[in-house]
């Protein structure tokens, strides 16, 4: 089980890239919606997959952290990519043809911000959980303020379809 913690704890192999791993971590998420999209996986299956991805990030970081004895170690950003897709709900749900590249671009710019930012929420959560809730709490949280920036946004702007 070890060697699988480390491949989704590292998002098979992007917390290893030495600048700015969580970034390449959203980068990976990002390639994954993608895909799920262009291979005509559901909305619904997304959401479904969204929550799956999120219980195995606290596992596989759970034991990444005992393996690396670090508390959050750089190397685990598959809480960036659980974040990030929760912030990519609505655009996967929601966005229409039209809108959809803009909005995972502006997806991922906008969850960057707040992973690195930590507003209130994010903060606490951070500092409120051990192991691996501990690591993915604060992504969760600032995936799930961008979900509902996308959503608003979205909405106002008339992308959904």
């Amino acid at each position: 089980m070890r060697p699988l913690a480390l491949i989704l704890a590292t998002a098979g192999g992007a917390g290893y890239l030495p600048v700015a791993p969580g970034t390449w971590g959203s980068g990976v998420a990002l390639v994954l919606c993608w895909a799920w999209v262009a291979a005509g996986g559901g909305a619904l299956g997304f959401v479904v997959a969204t929550v799956a991805l999120t219980a195995l990030g606290v596992w596989a970081a759970n034991a990444t952290e005992q393996i690396y004895g670090q508390k959050d170690d750089g190397r685990i950003v598959i809480d960036e990519v659980a974040g990030q897709w929760w912030t990519l709900v609505p655009v996967v749900v929601w966005a229409s043809d039209g809108a959809f590249f803009p909005s995972l671009v502006t997806a991922f710019v906008l969850f960057r911000l707040l992973d690195i930012a930590k507003p209130g929420p994010v903060r606490w959560a951070e500092r409120s959980f051990p192991g691996g809730v501990g690591v993915m709490a604060d992504d969760v949280v600032a995936g799930l303020m961008g979900a509902v920036v996308m959503f608003t946004g979205l909405w106002a702007l008339g992308g959904m379809a």
